[in-house]
């Protein structure tokens, strides 16, 4: 038995050698270990012999076996890394990297988001965060928004079913959930948590009830600041705009203030900005955000004395100010991940 187990063993080692695709190789392999191969026969006829020679005969035949499944596995390895050579061609190493679609960048987003915060940090503020699942209390009601504002209306905002539950986000019982339309929510979130003085700017995700246009989508990105201490003025307020959008958008770049109406700034204005190397873009006055001194009334409410404390906050939109650095005239563009747009900042 021996004999015969080394003889398919040896003749199995030459033919596997020579065997150059893979139907060849399973119907070899069928040949010697299938129902009918010559290994197998070898194998069965262990029941022929006597007894006491069996264990003997049984330990030898599983030697042979592992070995011959050695051939076997060594030779399917072989005959895959050839059809894969005769697939790519001789010229291409395999082992090397995917040449396809090369290093990634930062998204068009993110870059402008990660500029403006640089910026203010240099003067101070510190990022912070919070939740894009908010109540009505943080969104509206301690920013003193009236009950009849109209960006509480169903159609401006996006209302959640109010039997959801979303961690420990809510004040009351009764409140309504929403997804935050301003980051103004971590504003309060801040206040409610630590005193005076605070110096914070807020980026991330809002959402409002706006039909898509080349200038309007109802997910956007916002960062929005806070300054709070005492005998802060609409000068420091100025004076820290003037510094971003001059870094932000060129040492030629002018802001003015326009007297507007926010329910938790007073007083309240809409800001233009100019700035003559952005072109046709910036060379009229153009609306770029909103801003303002705290409201008392939003003092009073997080447990702070308006007649200690004062302070400004202002927000801005990070798709309004990308657009205008980088001259992409539809906000749609910067959501459709269409390489041939972000390519071009990398």
């Amino acid at each position: 038995m021996e004999k015969q187990l080394q003889t398919i063993l040896d003749e199995a080692t030459v033919r596997l050698s020579e065997l150059r695709s893979r139907p060849e190789f399973e119907q070899y392999k069928a040949a010697l270990a299938g129902p009918n191969g010559s290994f197998t026969a070898v194998t069965k006829s262990i029941a022929t012999l006597p007894k006491e020679e069996r264990p003997l005969a049984g330990k030898l035949i599983n030697g042979y076996k592992v070995q011959l499944e050695q051939l076997f596995q060594s030779t399917l390895q072989r005959l895959e890394q050839e059809e894969l050579q005769r697939q790519v061609g001789p010229a291409v190493d395999v082992t090397l990297p995917f040449p396809g679609m090369g290093p990634g960048s930062v998204h068009l987003i993110t870059q402008v988001r990660e500029e403006i915060c640089s910026i203010l940090r240099k003067i101070g503020f510190t990022v912070a965060d919070g939740p894009e699942v908010e109540t009505e209390y943080y969104c509206f009601d301690a920013l003193n928004t009236p009950q009849d504002h109209p960006a509480r209306d169903l159609q401006d905002t996006y209302y959640l079913n109010p039997l959801a539950s979303f961690g420990n986000v809510s004040r009351k019982a009764d409140e309504r959930y929403l997804l935050r339309t301003h980051t103004s929510s971590v504003q309060i979130r801040t206040m409610l948590e630590q005193q005076p003085p605070v110096r914070i700017i807020a980026p991330g995700r809002c959402f409002r009830r706006d039909t898509a246009d080349a200038t309007h989508s109802a997910n956007f990105h916002q960062i929005e600041a806070l300054y709070v201490d005492r005998n802060v003025t609409v000068k420091d307020l100025k004076a820290d705009l003037d510094y971003l959008f001059r870094s932000l958008l060129g040492a030629d770049a002018v802001t003015r203030f326009r007297p507007h109406y926010f329910s938790y700034t007073e007083p309240s204005f809409e800001v233009d900005f100019k700035s003559k190397h952005l072109g046709k873009v910036g060379s009229e006055w153009m609306e770029i955000m909103g801003c303002g001194m705290v409201d008392p009334a939003v003092f009073e409410e997080v447990g702070y004395d308006p007649n200690v404390w004062s302070g400004y906050a202002f927000g801005l939109g990070i798709e309004r100010i990308a657009m205008t650095l980088y001259g992409v005239d539809d906000i749609r563009y910067l959501y459709q991940n269409d390489l041939r747009l972000h390519r071009q900042f990398i």
